[in-house]
């Protein structure tokens, strides 16, 4: 058989002078400014570097520019604005889980006090439409340079509409339904763009799952489950013009290493999940609170056009795992839709804000190097059967 493909997520850790330049503002720092283009261009060329020389298969650019996977937006969509620094961002609530454990949410808040560290938040106070497209074309020209010659496959990180939705503060629309569906449309520009260039596209849409032990944590499972529909709806909506085959959407319960005892069961929300568009779907496979969640997969009823892309190593610690067990854990994938449509990846992203890892840089690279050599031992195992 064929090698098992190894990819991640999308966030990477970021160079600290980069990181800085990324957060100065309130992260709404000039970003088209020459100096800070480069900045930006030659962090993207070591980043890929670094993930060729660890043997992964599927790239990108480890989102490098920009701050956040949602706060990048502030530069390219019209009818934004920024708030005042530290006053939280759209209707988001600390997750449940923090609530029932508030030592530990006082542990992880220290050293995280000070504005520059802050994100300002955004307000949507006019209408929303993708305005500035160079910003994406940037994104688009840094990785193809970067990557030219390699053989590797490609992807560029998106939000969704509803992941949007859930972070910028709504004061223009009605319903947040008028919010999504106009979101849907906006984002409609930057999906095409990257399809456009060849690039695959991928989807982040935590708001399929994170939110409901944030915003939602009030809401019934059904309330919860009805939010998730109309925000598959509209992904469908912006991406209907895109074959699901050159798409990939990523699922997750936030990023963060807390108790997760609020996290929203897989089980639930697999049908969900199946009547998204694009083909491939990245969920957390590795942590403590989601491993498990193999069997929910297996007795679920997959479309044959599905690719399983399970996070096979954890995001939040420095731990790092032996081939062996990640080699075990895809083989659990493998059996449920057969070798080919399965590839590996990590739970979430490395750098999900800039200058927050969790993950320090060495540790980084030796857990993609393990999740290299474990997809080749799953590859054998698997193969032998």
């Amino acid at each position: 058989m064929g090698r098992i493909l190894t990819t991640h997520v999308g966030s990477l850790p970021r160079p600290a002078p980069l990181a800085e330049r990324l957060l100065a503002g309130g992260g709404l720092a000039d970003s088209k400014a020459p100096p800070f283009g480069k900045l930006v261009a030659a962090a993207v060329t070591d980043v890929v570097r670094q993930q060729i020389d660890v043997g992964l298969d599927v790239v990108n650019d480890g989102e490098m520019g920009r701050t956040s996977y949602t706060h990048y937006v502030a530069d390219r969509l019209t009818g934004l604005v920024a708030g005042a620094i530290g006053q939280g961002h759209g209707r988001a609530k600390p997750p449940r889980d923090m609530g029932d454990h508030p030592d530990v949410a006082a542990a992880q808040a220290g050293g995280r006090g000070t504005a520059r560290g802050l994100l300002a938040p955004l307000i949507c106070e006019g209408v929303v439409a993708y305005g500035d497209t160079e910003p994406v074309k940037r994104d688009i020209s840094n990785l193809t340079a970067a990557s030219t010659g390699s053989g590797r496959q490609l992807f560029l990180s998106s939000a969704s509409p509803g992941t949007l939705a859930h972070f910028v503060r709504n004061r223009h629309y009605a319903t947040e339904d008028e919010f999504v569906a106009a979101l849907a449309d906006a984002m409609q520009t930057e999906y095409e763009a990257i399809y456009g260039a060849g690039i695959v596209v991928q989807i982040d849409c935590p708001d399929l799952a994170m939110i409901r032990h944030m915003s939602h944590q009030d809401s019934s499972d059904a309330d919860f489950l009805r939010i998730a529909e109309r925000n598959v709806e509209a992904l469908n909506h912006a991406t209907r013009n895109i074959p699901g085959s050159a798409m990939r959407m990523h699922v997750c319960w936030r990023n963060y290493p807390g108790p997760h005892t609020h996290d929203f069961p897989v089980a639930k929300l697999i049908p969900t999940l199946m009547r998204a568009r694009p083909a491939a779907i990245l969920f957390e496979g590795a942590n403590p609170r989601h491993e498990h969640e193999w069997e929910d997969w297996a007795a679920a009823r997959l479309p044959d056009d599905k690719i399983l892309i399970p996070g096979v190593i954890d995001t939040t610690t420095n731990l790092v795992e032996h081939p062996r067990l990640i080699a075990q854990r895809l083989e659990r994938y493998c059996m449920i839709v057969g070798p080919e449509r399965v590839m590996a990846a990590t739970d979430c992203g490395f750098g999900t804000v800039a200058g927050r890892d969790v993950v320090v840089p060495s540790v980084v690279a030796a857990k993609l190097r393990t999740l290299v050599e474990g997809a080749e031992i799953a590859r054998r195992k698997v193969g032998s059967v």
